[in-house]
């Protein structure tokens, strides 16, 4: 048997079946194939100003070959800060397709070479949350960054196990404060088809849930509601925007606020 997401959670090294070995090195190939193809047209299309038209499509296509199927209901705003849960590195690969989103990350993450010249390709935005001192040219850079492409903050800050929402912090929304009306503000909510066993969540590597999902047999349903633009009251500070858009994630999801 495969390992269960429980001992996953633990640390635990995952023990692969045959069939689940073959199944992560082929696409795992199909993964590094598909890559040498799409980012030499993308390094090409860049030079002609096009750099947003093929990092989505990129991202999607690693989702399919991952297992991933997208739904969505409702649609993204056009030039929205978008703000929901968050459970696996599978979430960023469903918005890029669905809305094909730019993302808000933790500079901790440009700190990886690779990652981050990945992350770059995608027009992520890296904040330093901790800073005080630097929420002024962050606002500058979220505003220069909206009114194109979707842009995504994960304001639960890590990843859980799907069986609840971890609470939404407000700092993570300090940022945009002074953009509250300017753009639209809008929530959504992510439900996968087997959220427990898709999570990445405790002790459980990185790289190790990657090898896990692409272990996994099937096919891996998520799909992106897409809620109503914040509006009214909800826009008065980022503690109201906050949890204007965790009541409405945990309504549709019908998920409880861990510590609620």
């Amino acid at each position: 048997m495969g390992q269960t997401p429980a001992r996953a959670a633990e640390g635990e090294a995952p023990v692969f079946t045959l069939a689940q070995t073959l199944r992560f090195y082929a696409r795992a190939t199909a993964i590094v194939l598909f890559s040498l193809v799409i980012i030499p047209a993308h390094m090409l299309v860049k030079l002609f100003g096009a750099r947003d038209l093929v990092p989505p499509f990129f991202l999607h296509g690693v989702g399919r070959i991952a297992g991933l199927r997208l739904h969505t209901t409702g649609a993204a705003a056009p030039g929205a800060l978008m703000v929901g849960n968050h459970q696996s590195w599978l979430d960023i690969l469903g918005l890029a397709g669905a809305a094909r989103a730019r993302f808000v990350a933790h500079a901790g993450l440009a700190g990886h070479g690779g990652l981050k010249w990945l992350c770059d390709q995608n027009r992520t935005l890296f904040i330093t949350r901790d800073v005080r001192g630097s929420i002024g040219e962050q606002v500058e850079q979220v505003r220069a960054a909206l009114g194109g492409r979707p842009l995504v903050i994960f304001p639960e800050g890590t990843t859980d196990d799907g069986r609840a929402l971890l609470p939404f912090r407000s700092s993570l929304l300090s940022a945009v404060e002074p953009l509250a009306g300017e753009v639209p503000i809008q929530p959504f909510a992510l439900r996968y088809g087997d959220a427990h066993d898709t999570a990445w969540w405790g002790d459980e590597p990185g790289m190790q849930n990657v090898k896990r999902i692409l272990a996994r047999r099937g096919r891996l349903d998520l799909t992106v509601h897409f809620l109503p633009v914040l509006e009214g009251a909800a826009l008065r500070n980022r503690k109201t925007m906050t949890a204007a858009a965790q009541d409405a994630v945990s309504a549709k999801l019908d998920l409880p606020v861990e510590n609620a």
